[in-house]
């Protein structure tokens, strides 16, 4: 189905000729219309399908069909979104749907001073597009008002969920106008985003473009098993052997992106880190060098998964596996978009077999296991085998060469000094001295004549020349 079809306003079609778009995907064809008659919708595809312009244009042409003036802090469209990195995507797209109308698109996100972006909610926005965080902050500010939003959107809804923005969703929510549109657009589905769909969704409409939590047919999955230890080995052997370019690589932690950057710094391999402990301006280059082919390698954490629109990217790395399985979706949908070719590759230790299996479940299908000569995993169940095999031998007192049994040894000893062995009534049993030698300190013996010495022995006290 072709774009001239949908009868769009003249401005929007030739934005979308300059834009290069002919025919219509899966979900824009099924998402587009309902959504221009102003229907609320709940959309599940996958990543890299269109989802921006299946919610952008019917939401332009809304606008278009009914004008309004731009007024100060009061936005007529909002568009939510869990990244500072999507945020800026969504801006420069939308913005590019929107050139050659009078429409205002703006983004906002935390990272930068909010006073440059109060300026411009003071001169009008028409279409706002934030982060929760940093769009609850200017209304703390009273820089806006959320009473005139007629269009509302959620992007990459389940991703807002796992990191923890429902109750600021939900705050914002509030704070909308009663009568208006509401668009919920997500990669996988979960419990969570349908109990959401529930809450700020009217009659809404399910748009499910393909199986659930399903990954691109054109990505190929294959995982390599190696020691944790052994990983930036493994992935610089690699990236020299296959000649690999562009390559966007995920770890779990910021510490995990350091320490494989500082390796390929040495190695002298062209790589950048894109992660949370980075300022804005960092990020913003380190993809925009990676974008512009000048960096052979890009390190992620999971900060950058989403918003990471890079044509021709034929490679993601999961150096680590994602504690989640639906982010793993969502990192190898940055591979294999528009119908291209990708491959996902992923490093997996053997603490990390769990995660295997949930994300196998998850998206149906078993991932090819590539095991590369010298980096063989060690098997672990043999390894438990031959431990619980070996004898336990016995401790010994090296001191005394006495040897000290596991049952003797277990048993409690006695704190602190030990006393004189006492008998039935009480009285202190005195130590049997050996024949022939006089005994001390007894009333039946004449004092001694002389100096004399204090020995101390327990409580008592005993005096000796």
């Amino acid at each position: 189905m072709k774009f001239l079809s949908l009868d769009l306003a003249p401005e929007l079609q030739r934005a979308v000729d300059a834009c290069g778009y002919g025919e219509m995907t899966p979900v824009q064809e099924q998402a587009i219309v309902p959504a221009r008659r102003g229907k609320d919708l709940l959309v599940n595809a996958q990543t890299g399908t269109g989802k921006t312009a299946a919610f952008a244009l019917p939401i332009l042409q809304q606008m278009l069909d009914k004008p309004a003036d731009t007024v100060s802090g009061r936005p007529r469209a909002l568009i939510l979104t869990p990244t500072r990195e999507l945020a800026e995507q969504l801006a420069q797209t939308i913005g590019e749907y929107a050139q050659f109308t009078s429409l205002s698109v703006t983004a906002f996100y935390g990272g930068v001073k909010t006073g440059g972006q109060a300026n411009k909610l003071k001169a009008g926005v028409d279409i706002l597009i934030s982060t929760p965080g940093r769009l609850l902050e200017h209304m703390t500010l009273n820089n806006l008002t959320l009473a005139g939003v007629e269009f509302m959107v959620l992007d990459e809804a389940d991703r807002m969920l796992d990191m923890g923005f429902i109750s600021d969703v939900k705050n914002i929510m509030g704070h909308t106008a009663k009568q208006r549109q509401t668009l919920l657009f997500s990669a996988t589905t979960s419990p969570a985003v349908n109990e959401l769909s529930h809450i700020i969704l009217t009659n809404h409409q399910e748009i499910r473009v393909t199986a659930l939590n399903s990954t691109a047919d054109t990505v190929e999955h294959v995982m390599y098993p190696v020691e944790e230890s052994r990983k930036i080995d493994l992935f610089k052997v690699l990236l020299k052997q296959y000649n690999w370019f562009q390559v966007l690589v995920f770890t779990s932690t910021k510490e995990q992106a350091d320490r494989l950057m500082a390796a390929l710094k040495l190695s002298k391999i062209d790589a950048a880190v894109c992660h949370g402990d980075k300022s804005q301006g960092s990020r913003r280059r380190a993809i925009a060098d990676f974008k512009s082919a000048k960096l052979q390698v890009l390190i992620a954490t999971e900060v950058a998964a989403r918003g990471l629109d890079i044509q021709g990217l034929d490679y993601v790395v999961n150096y680590n596996l994602p504690f989640l399985p639906e982010d793993y979706v969502h990192r190898i949908g940055r591979t294999g978009r528009a119908g291209a070719s990708g491959h996902a590759i992923s490093f997996v230790s053997r603490e990390e077999e769990l995660a295997v299996e949930r994300i196998q479940k998850l998206i149906g299908s078993k991932i090819t296991r590539v095991f590369k000569p010298g980096f063989e995993v060690s098997d672990r169940t043999s390894l438990l085998k031959n431990i619980s095999r070996k004898p336990s031998s016995k401790r010994s007192n090296k001191a005394s060469a006495i040897e000290i049994s596991n049952e003797q040894s277990s048993s409690p000893q006695p704190q602190g000094k030990p006393r004189r062995a006492k008998s039935e009534d009480g009285a202190v049993k005195e130590k049997k001295k050996p024949a022939g030698q006089p005994r001390t300190n007894n009333k039946n013996t004449p004092k001694e004549t002389g100096p004399k010495k204090k020995i101390l022995r327990g409580k008592r006290a005993i005096y000796a020349k």
